[in-house]
């Protein structure tokens, strides 16, 4: 494969939780290209199964979709160095008030390849014990929910669910546990 050289990166914006870059590209052909650059510190999501067999997931508001969706617990890393088994455990536990002592990686996925380096690393715990309360971020209202694999799948199906670490977490589990 002939190279592609990156000739400029520009900062665009600075967010939250993203970086926003535009990158003049040298194409193989020699053609010149912008591209744009969404730089993500990356994110763990944690398929947390009960001793009932059935998943946790939570339900909240996402403002990009200007609607709710259910997904599994997740969240960004608190920093690039922050190992995201670490972060699996802190998110399984704000976000739905269970703990465990240890998680086993599912996969690990990038969201938007074509303009995203955002990865996650999707965690199974089980041996679930209530922690307690939820500790949510100020912006987080987070119903959680628990449902069977058989019935996730179904809403996978019927694209009810369609946040992709989601999918991927829940069908990645029933592949090779179920």
């Amino acid at each position: 494969m002939e190279e592609y050289k990156r000739l400029k990166r520009e900062l665009v914006a600075n967010g939250a939780i993203i970086d926003y870059y535009q990158d003049t590209m040298q194409i193989p052909n020699g053609n010149v290209a912008k591209w744009d650059l969404i730089d993500h510190k990356g994110a763990a999501a944690v398929v947390a199964v009960r001793e009932d067999g059935k998943l946790l997931m939570v339900r909240q508001y996402r403002n990009a979709l200007e609607r709710e969706t259910l997904e599994i617990p997740a969240g960004g890393l608190n920093g690039r160095e922050e190992p995201t088994a670490a972060a699996a455990m802190r998110e399984l536990e704000e976000e739905t008030g269970y703990s465990c002592d240890q998680v086993e990686l599912l996969s690990s996925i990038y969201t938007t390849v074509a303009f995203c380096n955002e990865k996650i690393d999707i965690y199974l715990a089980k041996d679930l014990k209530v922690k307690g309360e939820q500790h949510l971020d100020e912006d987080e209202m987070i119903q959680v929910e628990a449902y069977s694999v058989e019935e996730l799948k179904q809403m996978i199906f019927d694209c009810k669910i369609q946040d992709s670490k989601t999918i991927c977490g829940i069908l990645c589990y029933a592949a090779k546990y179920r």
